[in-house]
């Protein structure tokens, strides 16, 4: 008997993003880069990029008019070719994307305009993410949380779902005017509806998180006398990897964005002090509000450690920024004056350009070798600093020696009889 094998074409996307005053060119480079890593995470194939020069985003359609009409044009220009069967000069067939993706949190009402003018999905950045972490929900606390965020994001976007309602026409009610206000009744009765029931909805979840952090609460203080220490950092930087060697756990792990959604907590031991270690979600740049407050029972094991574990990527092109974005947000945690150290990690992957003898140009980060970079970092952070590959094993005696040291430091700090049973490490 002859198998059929089907498969589901991928959602097709592109990309729209803006140079502003506040961000030059190099910058949206990056910050597209970082989103088209995201719509892959989703399952999204990008196709084409659009970027604009503005003073600051129009309030209406986000680019400018002109700009909306040359998207406009692309994808009534792709439909035409995909429909045609044109082939590009490669070979290949044209492909008419199914979604918009903005760079920038819209408003309901740029929703609603940029929809209309184009007519097919329209997503932005926030969307996208939450669209990503309801992908990666496993636990019902991290289901109860993205619901939650995604409610909240919804609530003052529900007008879109009521504008066909808008563009009906006639009606019982006899004249033009009398027809249109006939028809928007129902609508908006629906509209009311809706935000009452998701209204409702969101104080149930808020309820349901309440007793999920009461239980949590209950589980941290029945962990004993151990110090707790967290690994942060930004999204995709192999925290769960780490977490793995660490705790000889299968924390699961890949390359791609909030792998990790729910945090996990296992016992450690590094020559015979035991400690609690906790994978926590990653960070990223513009991380919506409400995911961090729907996260606040997750973020809770952050702000109880006793050390945070910061690691970074130092193979990503712009890992200062990320690192930059992580200190904000544990600011806003009100975890910056916790004691923390910082795990370079990825060494393997770092690669540098040798700068030519005769060009005087200011250096470039790619351009720096590893040994200068380490030299730099270990003077900046006083020694408090490893670099790593903890998917070579490369540094990770180093490494856990060096975490043996803090976690014994905070341990006879809290618990100073306990000294004689820890030895401090010979250099």
């Amino acid at each position: 008997m002859k198998e059929f094998v089907t498969s589901e074409r991928a959602e097709t996307a592109i990309l729209v993003g803006l140079v502003t005053p506040e961000q030059d060119e190099a910058k949206t480079k990056e910050y597209l880069d970082e989103l088209e890593f995201l719509a892959e995470t989703a399952g999204v194939r990008v196709l084409c990029r659009f970027t604009q020069k503005i003073a600051s985003p129009n309030s209406t359609t986000y680019v400018g008019r002109g700009k909306l009409d040359e998207i406009k044009e692309y994808i009534r220009s792709s439909l035409d070719k995909a429909k045609d069967g044109i082939l590009k000069p490669n070979g290949e067939e044209y492909e008419a994307p199914d979604m918009a993706i903005f760079d920038d949190e819209l408003s309901p009402r740029q929703l609603r305009v940029i929809e209309a003018e184009l007519n097919i999905k329209i997503l932005d950045r926030t969307s996208l993410i939450l669209d990503i972490f309801a992908m990666r929900a496993r636990t019902a606390e991290a289901k109860t949380q993205v619901e939650l965020a995604q409610n909240r994001y919804m609530l003052p976007r529900l007008r879109r779902l009521w504008t066909h309602l808008e563009r009906q026409a006639g009606g019982s009610g006899g004249g033009g005017g009398k027809g249109t206000v006939g028809l928007r009744g129902p609508g908006e009765t629906q509209l009311e509806m809706d935000r009452r029931i998701l209204t409702q909805r969101i104080a149930l979840l808020k309820e349901r998180l309440v007793e999920i952090d009461k239980q949590k609460t209950t589980q941290r203080k029945n962990r004993g006398r151990l110090i707790r220490v967290a690994l942060v950092g930004y999204t995709n930087v192999g925290k769960s990897t780490i977490m793995n060697l660490l705790a000889k756990t299968e924390v699961f792990a890949e390359n791609k964005l909030f792998a990790t959604l729910d945090t996990t907590v296992r016992k450690v031991v590094v020559d015979n002090l035991p400690f609690l270690l906790a994978d926590t979600v990653g960070f990223i740049r513009k991380l919506p509000a409400d995911l961090v407050d729907s996260f606040k029972s997750t973020l809770d094991e952050t702000r109880e450690a006793d050390l945070l574990v910061h690691i970074v990527d130092i193979s990503h092109p712009d890992f200062e920024e990320q690192m930059t974005v992580v200190s904000r947000t544990l600011k806003e945690l009100g975890c910056a004056d916790k004691p923390q150290m910082t795990v370079f990690n990825k060494i393997d992957n770092y690669r540098w350009t040798a700068k030519e003898s005769d060009d005087l140009t200011p250096v470039k980060k790619d351009e720096i070798p590893l040994d200068e970079l380490k030299r730099t970092w270990l003077a900046r952070l006083n020694d408090d600093c490893i670099f790593i590959s903890a998917t070579q094993r490369e540094n990770i005696e180093e490494f856990r020696t060096m975490l043996y040291r803090r976690v014994r430091e905070l341990h006879v700090e809290k618990y100073p009889h306990n000294d004689f049973l820890y030895p401090i490490p010979e250099d």
